[in-house]
């Protein structure tokens, strides 16, 4: 390409005008990516704040994740953002102690084992599983190692799979706990090739899970990238690095702005598209967006309410299974026997044990956190909700909320927490994505996307589409606002 063609790519590039609905993570990635080759972007968001789940706030003077509170390494992917943006001398490691898993009939809570795959033990034997399993639970899980290999196919179901060659306390203990809080989902929805990809052909080289479990377990460990990191300060620095950024480059970044309608404009028209919203205090009067492209990255419903009316019938406007609700009451309490950090850095739960599914000893966890609290202070995050359970804590007054969280933080770390020693508890409400390792999400996927995809001034990013996690959704948003901008630049309309 001679310069005149790239002179003349740029300057056409500074007439075109992309739109992008929604300023979580995806949608942040996708208008920087589009800014980069010149285009105007304005970015509008429904919220009073940028980063979706990656989102931080005040709770009893602190600022702390509300959300999402770290990222995957593998890939590289949140890093070189991080390193584009110019803060990676914030980028910290958690605390390696580990988790435990509390609710276990007869045991109580127990440390997690370590050096298994989604809770999958390589040893059954090994004393830290035999004390979640017993001895009983023990025996069963070894009868896997006698029993034939899936030699034709192979399993879709990660519960089927593990309740069939090691039983239903390995899978009710140690499997679902896992399963739940880290997809809010049953294992019997996983499908272990997304979420443990090789584990089914490791099962039929070696012959039995356990084995596979412990190939996979040692590829890991000598494998990097594998662990995840934070940010000091909270994750919700990224999200305002973005829009910083996005705005430093001419982009326009728009709260409080709710996108109703996405049209067509007539072919005679300057522009392809007109990206209708309401404004937060305009008295219920309309405003209309004229754009050259249109990225859409909200949650999963409202994009396909707003998508499937532009691209076709083929994307409903309800989601073929919707993502679960999850609610994080993050609580700030005085509580110096909480210092030595008694069950590890959070605790998940047998599914039914509780009413919470889950809990991180934040303070315990990150360095950071435990700094910026001080000593005797601690800051707790106990989540609710999971796959076809609304949070329990839903609907409650935050008189009401804030007790539950806090008998719930006192059950689960073993340690009694008095009402007078709570400080703050600030309770946030997510919608999830269903979680790309949920069996059927990739046929849906694929569907989704070549749907939008038909129409090429149209796009669509988030994790309803990449997955879930800061590592799938950064590299997709970045490869999706790539075909858009192709499309505007080499396409002739």
């Amino acid at each position: 390409m001679s310069l005149a063609d790239l002179a003349d790519l740029h300057e056409k590039a500074g007439e075109l005008h992309v739109v992008v609905v929604g300023a979580g993570a995806a949608g942040l990635v996708a208008a920087r990516e589009i800014t980069k080759v010149g285009m105007q972007v304005t970015v509008v968001e429904a919220s009073d704040q940028v980063g979706g789940a990656i989102r931080t706030g005040e709770v009893a003077g602190l600022e702390l994740d509300l959300g999402a509170e770290s990222f995957a390494t593998r890939g590289g992917h949140v890093a070189s953002l991080i390193d584009e943006l110019g803060f990676s001398d914030d980028v910290v490691s958690p605390n390696s102690a580990g988790a435990w898993v509390a609710g276990v009939p007869g045991v109580g809570a127990a440390p997690l084992p370590k050096g298994g795959v989604l809770g999958i033990p390589a040893n059954p034997f090994g004393e830290d599983v035999r004390r979640v399993i017993g001895w009983r639970g023990a025996w069963r899980a070894y009868i896997d190692r006698v029993r034939p290999p899936l030699t034709i196919g192979h399993a879709h179901s990660l519960g089927v799979l593990v309740r069939s060659r090691m039983g239903q306390r390995v899978l009710d203990r140690l499997v679902a706990p896992v399963t739940s809080g880290v997809y809010s989902a049953s294992p019997d929805d996983i499908d272990p090739d997304i979420a443990a990809p090789g584990l089914n052909t490791a099962l039929t080289r070696t012959g039995s899970l356990s084995g596979a479990v412990a190939e996979l377990s040692e590829k890991r460990s000598s494998a990097p990238g594998g662990a995840v990191k934070g940010l000091r300060g909270g994750m919700g620095s990224l999200a305002r690095a973005l829009a910083a950024d996005i705005e430093d480059r001419g982009g326009d970044v728009r709260l409080g702005a709710s996108v109703v309608e996405i049209e067509r404009e007539a072919p005679e028209a300057d522009r392809a598209w007109c990206v209708v919203l309401d404004e937060v205090g305009d008295d219920d009067e309309q405003v209309e967006l004229l754009a050259d492209a249109v990225i859409v990255a909200t949650e999963e419903r409202p994009a396909r309410a707003l998508l499937s009316p532009v691209v076709g019938s083929a994307l409903a406007a309800e989601p073929p299974v919707a993502g679960p609700v999850v609610s994080i009451a993050t609580l700030v309490v005085e509580s110096p026997e909480l210092d030595a950090a008694p069950r590890g850095t959070g605790v998940l739960t047998v599914p039914g044990s509780h009413r919470a599914k889950a809990l991180t000893h934040a303070s315990a966890k990150w360095q950071w956190v435990a700094d910026a609290a001080g000593s005797g202070t601690h800051v707790v995050r106990v989540s609710f909700g999971s796959a076809g359970a609304a949070p329990v804590i839903d609907g409650l007054a935050p008189e009401a909320q804030a007790e539950l969280a806090r008998e719930e933080a006192s059950a689960l770390l073993g340690v009694s927490i008095g009402a007078d020693r709570v400080r703050e508890v600030r309770v946030e409400r997510f919608q999830q994505s269903q979680p790309a390792a949920t069996t059927g999400h990739r046929q849906q996927t694929a569907a989704a996307r070549t749907a939008i995809r038909g129409v090429a001034e149209i796009g669509a990013v988030g994790a309803w589409l990449s997955g879930t996690g800061l590592a799938q959704v950064i590299p997709d948003a970045i490869n999706e606002a790539d075909r858009v901008r192709r499309a505007l630049l080499f396409d002739a309309h």
